[in-house]
């Protein structure tokens, strides 16, 4: 008997690489329900405010010291003639180099990126479950040990409240047992010593909660038969002592036991644990999007996808949709903006029922004696979603120390780079100053004194107080010339004669 966690979606390849080329729909996130609590939260203490604050000030400090940071790395062209040799044109060359990997390297981030988000590449594996029972001081067992006989030789029936049975629950993934197999067997035929385990997937990673139902009156079960429930503790505030890999987060094996003498059916119900939650959808929407199963965001890309195969979209944007009979019957409606859909969804996703394996505990003797299988498992294989294992890899390639110290040394590397083109611009601006005071040094030393004449009056907010001439800061030689060719003869200073003339306060 299988259970299956999904069913795969009847869509091409090439209908896939299409529908990722176009523009896809924007879906808003998901409604947390911890937002409200979020928002209803207590007022902080004067501790917890001074501390806040103390945050912001160290945030503000650090992002004032990066925008300090140098960031110009080139060099200007016209060093080239300055600076002895080819240093700056095999500095230039290298700084395309640089342009055109960092183009590389970001479009393949990007390709890894789209391959994690693209629908098609979700894998699945079959994770085993095998569900055993044994059984101690049942009435049969009690008398094959000698056991409960009388005086006369005849069975006394007493207290039969020692018989207890123990059911063992078990799950593996057979993918990933069978590589595991692989690679020790290839490691003993080599001769090399056997690796260290690495972290799988275990049982309890793709469940959330496990519960356990007995199918008898629970009134007359005075130690609980049905209460046997398993949560997965999560982390947070609430939980301070989470550990990810202790027995409690992380395991293979489940067992109870219980106290009774006779045969009992159960049923576990097996609680998905799910990055993207799946939903059951609806029958109006299982038939367009043909798949029974969907998480959120897979359900608003298919009606995408449905509507941009039937051409329903209506305007340029792409975003106003037509309805066809199917759509008309699933939303009630003749037109829809696309934008609205994920809304319009909600009635049609319901909450997945948990996965149901049911088995009969038995405490008789066939079961527990048979000579070829005694207490033989009952055996289930389900579909469940396995990570992506670009993740993996990404993960210990971006944790690595070798990658770490790496980017590093670049980073330093990069920030020396800053700090030398820092000190050329400022050696070539001091360049150019000497070259301009030799050619000229009594123009150029008037100029640089009415700049700095200009800067003063600027900074000391009195600019254009002191007029013109050598000691008012603003012209000089240029406002005592005449004639056309001066300024009082620019077409700038004629118009500023006429507008004042046209004021009429002369």
């Amino acid at each position: 008997m299988a259970t299956s966690l999904g069913h795969k979606r009847k869509i091409s390849f090439a209908d896939l690489e299409r529908t990722f080329r176009a523009a896809g729909p924007m879906v808003p996130p998901p409604h947390h329900p911890n937002q409200q609590q979020q928002q209803q939260q207590p007022p902080l203490n004067p501790a917890q405010l001074q501390a806040q604050r103390l945050e912001e000030i160290r945030r503000q400090d650090a992002a004032r010291r990066i925008s300090k940071k140098p960031t110009d790395r080139e060099i200007p062209d016209e060093l080239s003639g300055v600076i002895v040799g080819d240093g700056v044109e095999r500095y230039q060359k290298l700084r395309d180099v640089e342009r055109r990997l960092d183009a590389v390297m970001m479009r393949k981030r990007l390709d890894v990126s789209d391959n994690l988000q693209r629908r098609y590449t979700r894998r699945e594996g079959v994770m085993r479950v095998w569900i055993s029972n044994t059984a101690e001081g049942q009435p049969w067992q009690v008398m094959e040990e000698g056991g409960g006989m009388g005086e006369d030789g005849g069975f006394e029936f007493g207290d039969n409240s020692q018989a207890t049975f123990r059911v063992k629950i078990e799950g593996r993934l057979l993918d990933e047992e069978a590589q595991e197999d692989g690679k020790e067997k290839q490691k003993e035929e080599d001769g090399d010593v056997k690796p260290p385990p690495q972290k799988r997937p275990r049982l309890s990673h793709f469940f959330k909660a496990i519960t356990i139902d007995f199918s008898r009156n629970p009134a007359l079960q005075p130690d609980g038969y049905s209460a046997i429930e398993w949560q997965k503790p999560v982390p947070g505030p609430q939980n301070p002592t989470y550990d990810p890999s202790s027995s409690e987060v992380s395991f293979d094996t489940l067992e109870f036991e219980r106290k009774s003498d006779e045969n009992i059916n159960v049923t576990m119900n097996l609680t998905r644990d799910e990055k993207n939650e799946r939903y059951k959808l609806s029958p109006l929407l299982a038939e367009i999007l043909d798949t029974e199963e969907e998480d959120r965001a897979g359900a608003v890309q298919g009606v995408w996808e449905y509507c941009r195969a039937m051409g329903l979209q209506e305007d340029e944007d792409k975003r106003s949709i037509v309805c066809d009979e199917p759509l008309r019957r699933l939303f009630k409606q003749d037109k829809i903006y696309f934008p609205y859909v994920p809304d319009l969804l909600h009635p049609h996703l319901h909450p997945l029922p948990p996965i149901q394996l049911h088995y009969t505990i038995r405490v008789d003797n066939p079961y527990l004696t048979d000579p070829t299988t005694p207490s033989a498992p009952t055996i289930y294989d389900l579909r469940v979603p396995l990570p992506n294992p670009t993740n993996a890899h990404l993960t210990r390639f971006h944790t690595s120390k070798p990658h770490l110290q790496s980017l590093q040394t670049i980073v330093k590397t990069d920030d020396d780079l800053a700090l030398l083109v820092q000190g050329i611009h400022a050696q070539n601006a001091k360049r150019r100053f000497y070259e301009q005071c030799a050619r000229d040094p009594a123009g150029f030393v008037k100029r640089w004194v009415g700049s700095q004449r200009r800067d003063l009056e600027v900074v000391l907010a009195e600019a254009g107080r002191s007029g013109g001439g050598e000691d008012g800061g603003v012209g000089g030689e240029e406002w005592r010339k005449g004639g056309l060719g001066g300024v009082w003869g620019s077409e700038g200073a004629r118009e500023g004669v006429g507008l004042w003339l046209a004021r009429g306060k002369h």
